[in-house]
C-alpha cells in the first residue's frame, strides 16, 4: 500500500486525460465502429476508476508501446476499397457525373418506383422537388477526412444489410429536409414498436453505392442483395439482378460496382476478403488490443472492486438506449424533416466541409451570421464530432454516458447515503418522468438530435467541479473554478435557455468567493465563464448586430405561455400536484432552510430562476428537464433531512412494514453494497 498513495497524489486528471489521449492513438481516428469504441469505453473506465502512475518510466513505456502499435498499424495496414455513395434524384451534376449506363438505369428505376401521380407538388411545404439537388456525384464522408479517396471515402471492409448502419452521411445534409411521405420521396420510416429498437428507423431515400477494388482483393467473395451494375470493358455495365454471390477476378480490379437501392431495403453487399487480406485484418485488430491492454499495465493500478459500479452503471445505461433506439449505438440514423437534428448535423457538416477546404472563416461563421437557430454551439459540436468518429453519433452518446456518473458524483455531494440508489432509480425505472426528469428523457432527444440534452449535462457537469465532492476545500483553486465556469458557459452556447440557472448559481459563488477573498477561484469563475460571450462577437462580426446569444429569443411562438401550461409544468395534468410540492419545498429550502448546505440552497436559487421562466417561456417539456433535475436534487436532500422523519412519525405502522419487508432487506443490502463500491 505503500507505493498507491504517492502514485494517488502525483496522478491529477491530466495524467487520465494523457492516458486516455494515448488510447486514441493508438486506435486510430476516426473511431467510427463499434469495436473500436468498446475498447476505448473499456480503456476509459479502468483509466478514471484506477490509479495512473505519473513516474516517467511508466510513461514512456505507454508510449513506446502507442509508438510500435501506430507502426504495426502502418505496416499491416489491410488494402483500402473506395467507396461511394449519395441521394438519388434526376440531376445534372449525378448525370454528368455517373456513367451513361448507370444513371438511365438510375432514372428509370426512379421513375418506375415513383410515378408522377404519387409525386408531390412545388405547394407542398418541404417537398423534395423543391428542395436541394446533389451537387456531386459522389456525397462528401467524414469517414473520408483521413483517409481520401475520388469517390466518398476509403474503407477496410464493405458489409451492410441495413443501410442505417452503413454510415451513409448524405442522409442528414441539409438540402434533403423533405416534409413528404410515402408513397411519395420521403426520408426515413420509423417502427415505434417498443421491442423494435435494434431495427427502429429504415432508410427510404433512394440511394446508390459504388466500390472499386484494389488488386489484393483479387480472389474475394462479393455477395449481394437486390441489383449491381458491374462495369466491363468501355465503361459499359452489364445489371447483374437479383441475390448472388461473385469470386473477384483479375480484370475487376480497377473497375466499378454500382449498387442499387432506389426501392427502399432491397440492396445489402458483403465482401469476403481473400485470406491474406483476413490475416491482415485481424492482425491489425490485435495488435491495437494488446496495445490497449499493455498502456493498461504501463500506466494503470487497476482496482478491481472500483469498475463494478462503472461498468453496471455503463451497462445499465446502454440497455435503456438499446431498447429505445439502438441506432443511437454506432449507427446513422436519418433525422425527420424539419426538426432540430437535421438541422445541427446538416450544419455541422457544412463547417466541416469548409474546415476542409481552408474556409475558416467561412466555417466559424456557422452556415448563419446572426444566430437563430436554438443552440448556436451544438452545430460546432456536431463538425468535431465527425472528425473524431466520422459517420457515427458516437461523440453524442459518449457526453449521455457521462450523464449517470454526474448525476452521481452529485448526490454523493449532497446526499451520500441515497446516492447509489437514486442514480440507479434516474437511469433505470422512469418514475422521474412523472417529476419532470429522467435518464430516458434526456436519451430520447439525444437520439433526435436536440441541443437540450448536451446543454443540461454540461450545466451538471460544471457543477461537480464547484460543488466539490464532499466538501468545498477541493473548490477553491482556480483549476476547479475554471472548468467549472467553462463547462457551464459551454451550456449555455448549447442552450440559452439555461442562461438564468448560470447566473444565479455562478452569481452566487462569485460573490461567496469575492466575500472570503478566494481570488484564485474568483479568478477562475470570471475567465472560464468569458467563452460564452462568443456568440455576441460572432453575431456582430458576422451580423454586424448585437445580440447576445441567439435571434430566436424573442420569437412569439417561444414567448407565449397559455394559462393551462401553468397547471401542467411536468408531462401531464396528474403530476401537476406533485410538481407543486416539489416547488414548495424548493421555496422552502431556499428561503427557510438554514439547516441545509448553502450550496443546496444556491442550487435551489438556480432550479427557481429556471421555474421563473416557464412562466412566459414556452411549456414543452423538453425546455425545462433541467428545472425539475435541479428541483429533484433539492426535494431528495429535503426527504432525508425532514421528509422521513416527518413520515415515519405520522405513519409509523406503514413505515415499519415496509423496513421489515424480506424484499425490501434484500433490495436494501444489494444497494448498500453497491453505495460501499462507490464510496
Amino acid at each position: 500500500m505503500s507505493d498507491i498513495r504517492p502514485v494517488t497524489q502525483r496522478a491529477p486528471l491530466i495524467f487520465k486525460l494523457g492516458a486516455l489521449a494515448l488510447g486514441v492513438a493508438a486506435v486510430g481516428l476516426p473511431i467510427n465502429d463499434l469495436a473500436a469504441y468498446a475498447l476505448l469505453l473499456v480503456l476509459t473506465v479502468v483509466v478514471f476508476s484506477g490509479e495512473v502512475r505519473a513516474e516517467g518510466r511508466a510513461w514512456l513505456a505507454a508510449s513506446t508501446i502507442v509508438a510500435v502499435a501506430i507502426g504495426g498499424q502502418f505496416l499491416l495496414a489491410p488494402p483500402r476499397i473506395d467507396e461511394g455513395h449519395n441521394v438519388f434524384l434526376p440531376s445534372r451534376a449525378l448525370e454528368q457525373g455517373l456513367p451513361a449506363d448507370v444513371y438511365l438505369h438510375l432514372t428509370a428505376e426512379f421513375d418506375k418506383q415513383y410515378p408522377q401521380a404519387v409525386r408531390c407538388g412545388p405547394a407542398f411545404p418541404g417537398c423534395w422537388i423543391t428542395g436541394g439537388l446533389p451537387d456531386r456525384a459522389y456525397a462528401f464522408s467524414a469517414d473520408g477526412v483521413f483517409h481520401k479517396s475520388t469517390l466518398s471515402r476509403s474503407v477496410t471492409s464493405i458489409d451492410f444489410a441495413d443501410p442505417v448502419w452503413a454510415g451513409l452521411g448524405f442522409v442528414n445534409d441539409k438540402r434533403y429536409n423533405w416534409y413528404s411521405a410515402a408513397p411519395d420521396v420521403h426520408r426515413a420510416d420509423q417502427d415505434r414498436r417498443i421491442w423494435m429498437g435494434l431495427f427502429r428507423w429504415h432508410l427510404a431515400m433512394p440511394w446508390f453505392e459504388v466500390i472499386r477494388l484494389p488488386a489484393a482483393m483479387v480472389g474475394a467473395e462479393l455477395c449481394w442483395r437486390g441489383e449491381l451494375m458491374w462495369e466491363g470493358a468501355g465503361e459499359h455495365f452489364s445489371l447483374w439482378p437479383g441475390d448472388g454471390c461473385r469470386t473477384i477476378e483479375p480484370a475487376d480490379v480497377g473497375r466499378r460496382i454500382f449498387g442499387i437501392a432506389i426501392k427502399p431495403a432491397t440492396l445489402a453487399i458483403r465482401l469476403t476478403p481473400p485470406w491474406p487480406v483476413w490475416w491482415l485484418r485481424f492482425a491489425s485488430g490485435a495488435l491495437i488490443l494488446c496495445a490497449t491492454a499493455g498502456l493498461i499495465i504501463a500506466l494503470v493500478r487497476i482496482r478491481p472492486q472500483r469498475l463494478v459500479l462503472p461498468f453496471f452503471l455503463i451497462g445499465l445505461s446502454i440497455a435503456i438506449i438499446a431498447i429505445a433506439d439502438a441506432s443511437f449505438l454506432g449507427a446513422l440514423r436519418p433525422m425527420e424533416g424539419g426538426d432540430d437534428g437535421l438541422f445541427y448535423d446538416g450544419t455541422g457538416r457544412v463547417i466541416l466541409q469548409k474546415f476542409l477546404a481552408g474556409d475558416i472563416f467561412g466555417a466559424l461563421q456557422g452556415d448563419e451570421d446572426v444566430f437563430y437557430y436554438g443552440g448556436p454551439a451544438l452545430r460546432y459540436f456536431r463538425a468535431i464530432e465527425h472528425v473524431i468518429f466520422g459517420e457515427t453519433y458516437l461523440g453524442y452518446l459518449s457526453l449521455v454516458l457521462t450523464m449517470p456518473f454526474l448525476v452521481l458524483a452529485l448526490f454523493i455531494r449532497f446526499v451520500p447515503s441515497w446516492a447509489v440508489v437514486l442514480t440507479i432509480i434516474f437511469i433505470a425505472i422512469p418514475l422521474g418522468r412523472l417529476f419532470g426528469t429522467t435518464f430516458i428523457d434526456y436519451a430520447r432527444w439525444a437520439f433526435r438530435g436536440f441541443a437540450d440534452p448536451a446543454a443540461y449535462i454540461l450545466f451538471i457537469a460544471g457543477l461537480v467541479p464547484l460543488l466539490g465532492v464532499k466538501s468545498l476545500e477541493s473548490s477553491k483553486r482556480f483549476a476547479p473554478a475554471f472548468f467549472g465556469a467553462l463547462l457551464i458557459a459551454l451550456g449555455i452556447s448549447m442552450k440559452p435557455l439555461i442562461a438564468p440557472a448560470a447566473a444565479v448559481f455562478l452569481g452566487g459563488a462569485g460573490l461567496y468567493a469575492l466575500y472570503v477573498r478566494q481570488w484564485q477561484r474568483l479568478a477562475g469563475l470570471c475567465i472560464g465563464f468569458l467563452p460564452v460571450f462568443l456568440m455576441a462577437l460572432h453575431n456582430w462580426v458576422y451580423g454586424h448586430v448585437f445580440v447576445l446569444f441567439s435571434g430566436n429569443a424573442t420569437h412569439s411562438f417561444v414567448l407565449v405561455m397559455p394559462p393551462s401550461a401553468f397547471v401542467a409544468p411536468a408531462q401531464s395534468y396528474a403530476t401537476a400536484p406533485l410538481n407543486a410540492a416539489g416547488v414548495v419545498i424548493l421555496i422552502y429550502v431556499v428561503a427557510h432552510g438554514k439547516r441545509f448546505d448553502p450550496w443546496l440552497r444556491l442550487v435551489g436559487g438556480a432550479a427557481l430562476a429556471q421555474h421563473a421562466v416557464a412562466l412566459f417561456y414556452v411549456a414543452t417539456p423538453r425546455y425545462h428537464f433541467l428545472t425539475w433535475f435541479l428541483t429533484m436534487l433539492v426535494v431528495m436532500v429535503f426527504m432525508r433531512d425532514v421528509g422521513i422523519d416527518w413520515l415515519s412519525r405520522r405513519y409509523p405502522v406503514m413505515s415499519q412494514r415496509i423496513l421489515s419487508n424480506p424484499l425490501s432487506r434484500r433490495l436494501a443490502s444489494v444497494l448498500a453494497r453497491l453505495q460501499k463500491v462507490a464510496s
